[in-house]
């Protein structure tokens, strides 16, 4: 891992006008920076629809072809609430009460996941160490997909741009039976050790993963048939793990954000962490309130890196202040206006990392 990372004071003229400009805009809005009525209702209409799509899927009385379309929406659910829900309780912008973050954030344990290891790995080391390579776990997912040049180059790299949407579709499957294990038994998050875990995470760990294996694939499979059970599991699984993918390598892996790495003597980084994180993370499709619903504003991801504690409710506004202040200031931006050229953004930039 090496020693620790620090940041240069460049830009802080940019810096301290960029928070002063977002403090104003909440102290003259009167608003909180965590999230409102909007966000609660959202939360009741994405968990309602998963609970009914699970009992209707129980039932048991569609065809085949409806019963596979479910199991593909419930996929795109459970990732809505983990963009919505579960990442602003884990990152404590859902609500000014503590308790009520810490509940949205399990809502990771209830689908299979650890928000303890998911803490460590995001909110620590993604969010410190954004797009530094062996430091954030969250673009290490070698040998297959090379996301930097500073990663070892292998001879089927030269194709990942074609291959890499595929394996998308295992990343939640993989995450929830392997990762999670690898850390819990390992007692590393990309080979820095953690904390010792209390016994109360212990428990959590264990029963909530007990219960998910209950809850999606044994009374499933009690009442359907242990085929029928894994086949639409593995549908939901893979719907869900694609569309996780492709929102985190829009915001981070594409062709014109840097995967800047410290002075090799001094362990520092060449700029400050605010403009790093405007170096490293690109927005996209920032026009659409659909896709801004669905992906609870994690298209705004240059706001979110730079605001973290911020609910995403309030990433829109706060998108103008940031522009602002980077025109001002000659600060590169990173947007894509659609989808489709973030997704183009990021085949090019797995294309060209993988030949080279």
């Amino acid at each position: 891992m090496g020693r620790h990372i620090s940041f240069s004071n460049n830009n802080n003229a940019f810096t301290l006008e960029l928070k002063k400009r977002v403090e104003e805009y909440f102290s003259g809005q009167g608003k909180r920076t965590t999230g409102s009525w909007y966000l609660y209702h959202k939360t009741l209409v994405l968990c309602g629809i998963a609970v009914l799509i699970y009992l209707f899927l129980l039932w048991n009385i569609a065809p085949v072809w409806v019963n596979i379309l479910l199991c593909a929406i419930l996929g795109l659910n459970f990732a809505s609430i983990g963009f919505n829900v579960m990442h602003d309780g884990a990152h404590g912008s859902y609500s000014s009460k503590k308790w009520v973050n810490e509940a949205m954030s399990y809502s990771l344990n209830l689908m299979g996941g650890s928000v303890y290891f998911w803490k460590i790995k995001h909110n620590v080391m993604h969010h410190a160490y954004t797009n530094i390579e062996g430091h954030d776990d969250d673009i290490d997912i070698r040998p297959f997909i090379r996301t930097n040049a500073n990663q070892k180059r292998y001879w089927f790299h030269r194709y990942q741009h074609i291959y890499s949407f595929v394996l998308y579709t295992i990343t939640y499957l993989l995450w929830i039976t392997y990762n999670d294990f690898q850390k819990y038994f390992s007692g590393k998050v990309a080979n820095r050790k953690f904390s010792k875990m209390s016994m109360r995470e212990h428990w959590v760990f264990w029963v909530s993963k007990i219960v998910y294996i209950l809850i999606i694939i044994v009374i499933p499979g009690i009442l359907l048939g242990w085929v029928n059970a894994i086949v639409g599991y593995l549908i939901a699984a893979g719907v869900c793990g694609l569309t996780l993918s492709i929102v985190f390598q829009l915001a981070h892996v594409v062709e014109d954000t840097e995967f800047p790495m410290p002075n090799p003597e001094t362990q520092k980084i060449e700029e400050n962490w605010f403009v790093h994180q405007l170096a490293t993370t690109a927005n996209f499709s920032t026009r659409s309130k659909i896709i801004s619903w669905f992906v609870g504003g994690l298209n705004f991801q240059v706001e979110h890196h730079l605001f973290p504690r911020i609910s995403h409710i309030h990433y829109p506004e706060i998108n103008k202040l940031v522009k602002e202040v980077c025109q001002k200031y000659n600060i590169t931006y990173i947007e894509y206006p659609t989808l489709i050229s973030a997704i183009g953004a990021h085949i090019s930039h797995l294309r060209v990392v993988g030949s080279h």
